[in-house]
């Protein structure tokens, strides 16, 4: 009998044919997460196992792998013999001494001499006779034993299941340029769509000395934070500031916010095709400022001619991003005062209805620009996120 983690994974499962596809994503995700740690991983047709590991590591296994996006759910139980013995066992060392509790048990192997059913009755019988103090509760137990038998020689018993992060594996889906601003809201965007399988690069715009040092150390540490989701990435940090000049001395101070957010298009799409990204993320959600109503993204989203840009907190409340800010570890660190480029040479009345042929006629009156634009994404500064 050995101490083992048994993982779930998530909606690989629907998969039909390329399913070895995402599962060997998942299997490589998995191996990387645990490095640094003493333990064997196993590979088998709808369930992995975690093994041979020092019983101190475990809470560090579990607390590593609840991040890892493609698994469900994970329990820490025992692996023993399939006979009656073994089993009954395994249960006794788990089993809590009073309350009320179910045996589930179930069998991948039907050729075994007793059915589901007739283990389950066999194991709750002599945890009864082993804690008097224990009664039997088929619909609402305080606790639950499961029985997974494997085949003749393999069972698994355990305890409660902790969930996990879910969706599907990192890599799986090609891919992604995630713009990363510093606030609330972008880091629960790039949190979502690596959710969805992306590999993702991050993109900021910084425009010092009208943000600080501290602002990009603080975006920085948000990229820290969400690469126990995402795996290893790269910042890539744009000096935006002449940019954002050029823009403030040129342009009708009510677009100055609709044509930054369109140098910024026109920039994320070059970095994007330049780190083989197919796709464009950010954290907008429809109506919450003036750059994010239907007539600011129509006019923002005209510079993409070659890329989707996905927007998956489109519909969320701001309540419902804090939320998942917090849960996700960010919320701290994007609330810190340090401002963004997005603060800088604010208008007084940003237009909320622009129009594509008034931020064109802006842009035209801009001297150089598509010489500011080529330069801000020479000079892009790449930082490893690898920790």
């Amino acid at each position: 009998m050995d101490r083992v983690i048994i993982l779930r994974y998530s909606e690989i499962h629907l998969k039909g044919k390329n399913r070895a596809f995402f599962e060997n994503i998942l299997k490589r995700n998995i191996i990387e997460k645990l490095k640094g740690i003493n333990c064997r991983t196993e590979f088998y047709y709808g369930r992995y196992i975690v093994s041979d590991y020092d019983a101190e590591s475990e809470r560090e296994i579990v607390s590593r792998l609840k991040t890892v996006f493609g698994l469900y759910s994970l329990s820490a139980g025992l692996r023993t013999g399939a006979d009656t013995d073994g089993i009954a066992e395994a249960a006794a060392s788990i089993c809590k001494s009073k309350g009320s509790f179910r045996v589930t048990a179930s069998r991948a192997d039907k050729t075994l001499p007793y059915t589901s059913v007739q283990l389950a009755t066999e194991i709750g019988g002599r945890m009864l006779e082993l804690h008097p103090g224990l009664t039997v509760d088929l619909h609402t137990p305080d606790f639950t034993i499961f029985i997974d038998v494997r085949d003749h020689a393999t069972a698994y018993v355990y305890g409660e299941s902790v969930l996990c992060a879910g969706g599907m594996p990192v890599g799986s889906a090609g891919k992604g340029l995630s713009l990363l601003s510093g606030g609330i809201d972008s880091p629960v965007s790039t949190y979502m769509m690596a959710k969805r399988g992306l590999k993702l690069t991050e993109l900021h715009f910084w425009s010092y000395p009208y943000t600080s040092l501290e602002a990009k150390e603080k975006v920085i540490e948000l990229a820290r934070i969400l690469h126990k989701f995402t795996g290893d990435t790269q910042l890539v940090i744009i000096p935006f500031t002449k940019v954002q000049e050029a823009i403030h001395k040129y342009a009708e101070p009510n677009y100055m916010i609709t044509l930054v957010r369109r140098a910024m298009m026109r920039i994320a799409e070059r970095i994007a095709e330049k780190f083989g990204c197919g796709c464009i993320i950010n954290g907008e959600d429809l109506g919450q400022v003036a750059s994010q109503t239907l007539e600011s993204i129509t006019v923002t989203n005209s510079v993409i001619k070659r890329l989707p840009v996905f927007r998956p907190l489109i519909g969320f409340d701001k309540s419902e991003i804090v939320e998942r800010s917090k849960a996700i570890g960010t919320y701290e660190t994007s609330i810190k005062p340090y401002e963004d480029c997005c603060t800088v040479f604010l208008p007084e009345s940003p237009a909320t209805k622009p129009t594509l042929r008034r931020s064109e006629l802006s842009e035209s009156k801009i001297s150089d620009y598509e010489e500011l634009i080529s330069e801000a994404v020479d000079n892009a500064e790449i930082i490893p996120v690898t920790e």
